[in-house]
């Protein structure tokens, strides 16, 4: 198992394919977007296979999800799925997309073993879109959308960053979309994950003033909380059921004590939390020749030094260096 020293079993494994994005959304990163990793330094095809492959067999994980940068972008991305997928035990295998361009990839996806799709939609008004993304790409989202869903992809994920000044107004709406279309939408807290290092606390829309936005057109009753897990998502039924809103609140109300997540980065770098500022190598030992058994070792030495939480309130916090789309959400 993957351990910590609080407690804490590292089930839930997110892989960064590519730091590369085909948008440049304002909470991740500058217009003119940023110096992408040199290909030598990312993880092959067949690197990070079999890194997920000593993770499943050897230390627990039992759920996968892969996110970027943009995984869209990254070309062998089917092949890397059905690879995964065959693995035994066969681990849950989800993705996290900007959409651009999986209308067309969702349903070898869904061949290739691929279980579940979360798509990134912070706006339904164009010109909003235009401005958060710098990308004039709202169909391609849409259509993205209503693929996922054509494929079974199911239950397709919406996830929603509301920013002040900008999209604050739109959490009823975009509610009322996902409502009307079957999907379940998730609004997430901006976090200090920029590159521009923009962030702040003050400016941020709460988790509070997400549902007191919602409670104003809709009744919301919190879902089971012993069904919520590990899950970073508080969940609440919507006007009595079944339907569900989440909201992650990872800056005012944190779930640290129960994560279950480990991430790797796509240049093979381990890091134990989104805001962390320490990563771990597997890429340089894999390729100097370690077997499984020492990336093994490496992986549960890791995962052992977890902190307890990410500290966001502590006045000695630092954003890490890395933004979103190099960590990998």
């Amino acid at each position: 198992m993957l351990a910590d020293s609080f407690g804490r079993i590292a089930t839930d494994l997110r892989v960064s394919l590519t730091d590369r994005c085909n948008l440049r959304c304002a909470y991740c990163m500058p217009p003119e977007g940023l110096d992408w990793l040199p290909a030598p330094q990312v993880l092959t095809g067949e690197e990070i296979v079999r890194l997920i492959r000593i993770g499943v067999t050897s230390l627990g994980i039992r759920e996968v999800r892969f996110t970027g940068g943009e995984p869209l972008l990254r070309r062998e991305l089917e092949s890397i799925i059905a690879r995964t997928a065959a693995l035994t035990p066969r681990p849950d295998i989800s993705l996290t997309t900007n959409g651009i361009g999986l209308a067309r990839r969702a349903v070898a996806l869904r061949e290739a073993g691929l279980d579940r799709i979360n798509v990134s939609l912070d706006t339904l008004r164009p010109e909003v879109f235009r401005k958060l993304a710098r990308r004039d790409r709202l169909p391609d989202v849409l259509d993205a959308l209503s693929a996922a869903a054509a494929a079974g992809l199911t239950p397709v994920k919406v996830n929603a960053v509301l920013m002040r000044g900008i999209n604050d107004d739109e959490a009823p709406q975009l509610l009322r979309f996902c409502l009307a279309h079957g999907y379940e939408v998730r609004f997430i807290e901006q976090m200090p994950l920029d590159a521009q290092h923009g962030w702040r606390r003050e400016n941020m829309v709460t988790a509070e003033e997400i549902l007191t936005a919602l409670s104003a057109g809709f009744v919301l009753t919190p879902d089971d909380p012993d069904a919520r897990g590990s899950a970073p998502a508080e969940s609440f039924l919507v006007d009595g059921g079944p339907a569900r809103v989440g909201i992650i609140g990872s800056v005012t109300r944190p779930f640290c004590g129960s994560c279950n997540r480990v991430r790797l980065t796509a240049d093979g770098q381990l890091r134990n939390c989104l805001f962390a500022r320490e990563e771990s190598d597997l890429r340089g030992p894999m390729r100097a020749g370690a077997d499984d058994a020492d990336l093994a070792e490496r992986w549960r030495r890791a995962v052992a030094a977890k902190r307890p939480g990410h500290g966001i309130d502590n006045p000695s916090f630092l954003q890490p260096d890395r933004p979103m789309s190099a960590i990998g959400g």
